[in-house]
């Protein structure tokens, strides 16, 4: 059964009337209060089951004489820089209903990252209709009481109240504990739920003994209309004023080929296409309000009620205000405060007004079966929000576009694989003519022996899978590659901006808005010389001392991250003669001694020993760069974010590549030649690469790295999270539904945390360094990647939907930092692939060699290695290198370099031909670097960073929006003319009607 539209959705608008000036839906006309409560109540007394409507009944009633004005000031004898002020405007002879809403301004507020704009720290003044919400409350109360609901036969696994009506928005749970601190735990807990309901809030707590341990409270939350359009006008939310009415793009003809990977059109778009405008409470009936209990969703009504919670007061203490769900839960008030899912993921809800999305989205996109599927980004950025949506939105298109990757890296892994047989090379090292009669010099002191070249046979056969012609094809493509991809996703981001209503947002809005942290530790306070206002500041000389602790911090990690990296290389230099000579005399390896070369084990041992080290390092430095990160005290949220991702990006960059940087550009390098070594530390000789190259190494530390962490990260992402769960619920599950409620179930699961996309994105980031910057040696990481992507997208939506409370939605308009750094990350790649194809690969001596060196017009590449190998005269080796035996009285050895022989006039000097191929190769990598960067630039010219049918569209709702208004306000003047209104002059009528002309005309 396919799950159903959204009630606001499922009945389209009725028509505009013909010459109305008005935008539709007409203005309903105002009624009585009272008259309006009895025909709502009427109304809800004909449903089946004795239900009573949602709040759709109570509409807008239009503002009453009585309101309550909540402004935000600042104030000089206040700590946050903020005094909270309440007044009630009355008309004569009328009093007070009840408490008075409290909310704190935006400069000393906390604010969820990046979900929050249009306030700025001067002051705002909001209107709710005080009237209304006493009046709600005691409605609401008559309904309990019409209807007396026995708790005992109400499900609850309910997302309503206990009248079946009011949404819950959000939770707050904590244990009534006795300890020392229980009276003020206590006592602010009061202060807060009271401060709650003055800003027009509404509570239900359920006692402690309802719950299955029978030690939690409960407290559910309910934002009301009023409060709801409130404070949609404050955060600025965009609301659909009419249908879209540009023609969709022409479909493709081939589209019918991708029906399979297609999800229903109602899954797809559970919301016809608004052009929209920002909330106006004083221009309700400029907008499409169907029903308000749906008007506003899920996702929004907990984004607002998480505003109000991140904002409201609970007293004083030490002659600081105190304020924020956050430290309420830091210091153990709550335990914690979380919106509730809308039904279980594995079974619709039985209430009908439930919107049943959690089961929709593990139906369709959490279950690992459906991968080949699209994903339903407008229900995923519906039910989580703009922030969640947009990682999926990147983590897809990412994947589609490694799937060219991956097909173009197969098929030259598939050209290698075919032309093995071809490559000369490995035909002269594998022939016992020529490779069996090469004596090796040992590649260690002492303990090693002289070796025959064709022992590595096989691995110079599978080095060719990698290292051909096709490596430096594929270097050059991926060049390409990965500006089409940053380029296309900005179409594609630039297109998602438009269709979930982010062309106006703003995260510098943020910059405004402190982070609690920073108002709670700045003693000191400034003048703000924008707002003009007090404001807390930390002086220069404490950032300086903060700042340089961090660095050092920093630094200290980055050393040790190195100095951990030199202790692999001295295991590589220690153990190289010990697997030497065990495999030499071992004879249960003689079968794959070709294969397992000690070469082979070194590089496959320090590989691994390498990302166990990178594991627990990593482990330690999140912690670390947290913990610095606070003590910086950053300003903004998101200057808080922005510094935590280039210290964690800075430490996982020298923590996973520097190993596969050594491989790539300093193993082999500086070894020397027999009888003038060079040694680390004075004690352990240098690693020579492979007769076959170094390339072979770096393809393995690579998968080796690239593999395992993937694996771990899907193992912490997904076992650990379900475990934890499995856990603490493996009573609690097994209980009936009447027992074991909505609330109780989100809270036994995970937190996904301010944090949790942060370190999805950087996992995805060290991915994409993998596959670009070292690509050039592994053609298949694209294909790696690629696979593990498909099985993330479906962890990461599985545990969202079903190991994780659901996150507070918040909004953002891009990837943010994270595009700042793949841009460098692809300008860097370019660099590394060059420098790897002309360093690290063979490609360049081969090429000098056949074209400047070879003898033979038949076979250009005959003699190459006899050619790439020099001679050493045994009698020239010192005595600390010289091998303890030499029982085949060998006279020369041959050593991997372009050297003079011992009779020439050089002797051991390096010969021309060594600095031809330096040459060759500083010009490779000049010319390649040049070629790509070119193309690079071109095609970023060539592609249009905002599609041209999303820019027809911005413009087209722009005007329409202005359309809509100005008529909206000529109406409005003639209803005032038209009534005597003396303020209302013709020339403002004129005035009002010349920019309507004038906008037409823009």
């Amino acid at each position: 059964m396919e799950p159903r539209l959204p009630r606001a959705a499922a009945a389209p608008p009725p028509p505009r009337p013909a010459g109305s000036a008005h935008a539709w839906p007409p203005a309903r006309p105002l009624t009585h209060p009272v008259s309006h409560r009895t025909a709502a109540l009427r109304e809800a007394a004909k449903r089946p089951g004795g239900a009573w409507g949602r709040r759709g009944a109570m509409n807008r009633l239009g503002r009453k004489a009585s309101e309550t004005l909540i402004e935000m000031a600042p104030s000089a004898d206040d700590d946050i820089a903020v005094l909270t002020k309440f007044k009630l405007l009355q008309s004569e002879g009328e009093e007070s209903n009840g408490p008075l809403c409290e909310t704190l301004s935006t400069a000393g507020s906390e604010v969820p990252s990046s979900s929050e704009q249009g306030l700025s720290s001067t002051e705002t003044t909001l209107l709710i209709p005080d009237r209304q919400v006493q009046s709600g409350r005691r409605f609401n109360l008559f309904l309990k009481r019409r209807l007396r609901i026995d708790k005992r036969h109400q499900s609850k696994d309910s997302i309503f109240f206990r009248d079946g009506v009011r949404r819950i928005d959000f939770v707050l749970s904590y244990v009534d504990d006795l300890n020392k601190e229980w009276e003020k735990k206590l006592e602010r807990r009061k202060e807060f739920e009271s401060n709650l309901q003055k800003a027009g809030l509404e509570l239900e707590t359920e006692d402690k003994k309802e719950s299955e341990d029978g030690k939690i409270y409960f407290v559910k939350i309910h934002a009301p209309w009023e409060v709801l359009i409130t404070y949609a006008e404050v955060l600025n939310i965009k609301v659909p004023i009419k249908e879209n009415d540009i023609p969709s793009m022409v479909e493709n003809p081939l589209d019918c080929m991708l029906t399979p990977f297609r999800l229903p059109e109602k899954v797809m778009h559970p919301e016809p296409d608004y052009f929209t405008a920002p909330f106006s409470k004083e221009k309700q009936e400029l907008y499409l309000i169907n029903d308000e209990s749906t008007f506003f969703s899920p996702s929004m009504r907990n984004r607002i009620v998480n505003y109000i919670l991140t904002r409201c007061p609970y007293g004083t203490e030490e002659g600081k205000k105190k304020f924020g769900i956050k430290r309420l839960l830091n210091n153990g008030t709550y335990s914690a405060a979380y919106p509730l899912h809308d039904c279980q993921y594995w079974k619709k809800a039985s209430d009908p007004n439930c919107d049943n999305e959690r089961y929709t989205l593990y139906m369709e996109w959490a279950r690992f079966l459906r991968f080949y599927k699209e994903q339903p980004l407008d229900l995923i950025r519906k039910y989580y929000g703009e922030k969640i949506g947009i990682y999926f939105a990147w983590l897809g298109f990412y994947t589609e576009m490694l799937f060219l990757a991956a097909v173009v890296g197969v098929i030259c892994f598939l050209y290698g694989l075919f032309t093995m047989d071809e490559n000369m090379s490995s035909k002269e090292i594998c022939d016992p003519a020529i490779g069996g009669e090469i004596i090796m010099c040992p590649l260690c002191d002492r303990e090693c022996e002289y070796w025959r070249l064709n022992t590595t046979c096989e691995s110079s056969e599978y080095s060719h899978l990698f290292d051909n012609v096709a490596t430096l094809f594929f270097a050059i493509f991926m060049g390409i590659w990965v500006t089409l991809f940053l380029e296309f996703w900005k179409r594609r981001q630039a297109r998602l901006k438009y269709e979930w209503d982010l062309v106006d947002f703003e995260e510098e809005q943020q910059q405004l808005q402190l982070r609690p942290e920073y108002e709670a530790k700045c003693t000191q306070k400034k003048k703000n010389p924008v707002t003009q206002e007090m404001e807390p500041y930390l002086p220069l000389t404490s950032q300086a001392v903060r700042f340089c602790i961090s660095g050092t911090t920093v630094l200290f990690w980055v050393s040790l991250i190195i100095a951990s990296m030199i202790a692999v290389i001295v295991y590589r230099l220690a153990v190289y003669a010990a697997f030497a000579s065990l495999m030499e005399n071992a004879q249960t390896l003689q079968p794959i001694s070709g294969l397992l070369t000690p070469q082979l084990a070194t590089s496959v041992t320090a590989s691994c020993l390498n990302f166990v080290i990178i594991m627990i390092l990593n482990f330690i430095y999140e912690r670390i760069a947290i913990w610095i990160t606070d003590m910086e005290i950053p300003r903004t949220h998101m200057e808080y974010e922005n510094r935590l991702t280039m210290k964690m990006f800075l430490f996982q960059f020298v923590n996973y590549y520097s190993s596969c940087f050594y491989v790539a550009f300093f193993k082999g390098k500086f070894v020397g030649y027999p009888g003038a070594y060079t040694y680390m530390f004075n004690r352990w000789r240098n690693e020579e690469c492979d007769p076959a190259g170094c390339l072979i190494e770096l393809t393995t530390q690579l998968t080796i790295v690239m593999a395992g962490k993937q694996i771990w990260g899907n193992i912490q992402e997904a076992i650990v999270p379900w475990i934890c769960n499995w856990w603490g619920r493996r009573k609690a599950r097994n209980n009936p539904e009447n027992l074991y409620s909505r609330w109780e179930q989100d809270h036994d699961l995970q937190t996904f945390g301010a944090l949790g996309l942060f370190y999805e994105y950087l996992e995805m980031v060290i991915q994409f360094g993998f596959i670009t910057l070292f690509v050039a040696s592994f053609p298949l990481a694209p294909l790696l990647a690629l696979m593990n992507n498909i099985l993330e997208i479906r962890v990461d939506s599985w545990k969202l939907t079903t190991q994780y409370r659901r996150p507070v939605a918040a909004k953002a308009h891009s990837i943010g930092v994270w595009q700042e750094i793949l841009n460098g990350m692809a300008i860097l790649s370019v660099v590394t692939n060059a420098f790897i194809v002309a360093f690290t690969s063979d490609m360049i001596p081969r090429l000098v060699y056949y074209y400047a060196y070879s003898e033979s017009d038949n076979s250009p590449m005959s003699g190459y290695i006899n050619n790439s190998l020099s001679v050493f005269l045994i009698s020239d080796f010192p005595e600390r290198n010289k091998p303890k035996t030499n029982t085949e009285n060998f006279v020369i050895c041959r050593y991997r370099d372009y050297r003079y022989p011992p009779d020439h006039e050089k002797k051991y000097l390096h010969t021309m031909q060594f600095w031809h191929i330096l040459a060759a190769k500083l010009a490779f990598i000049i010319i390649m670097e040049h070629v790509v960067f070119i193309v690079k630039f071109f095609v970023a010219w060539m592609i249009p960073d905002v599609p041209a049918d999303v820019k027809a569209k911005i413009k087209r709702e722009k005007y329409l929006t202005q359309k809509i208004l100005h008529e909206y306000e000529l109406e409005k003047l003639k209803e005032r003319l038209g009534q005597g209104d003396k303020r209302a002059t013709e020339k403002e009528f004129i005035a009002t009607e010349g920019r309507m002309e004038l906008s037409r005309a823009m």
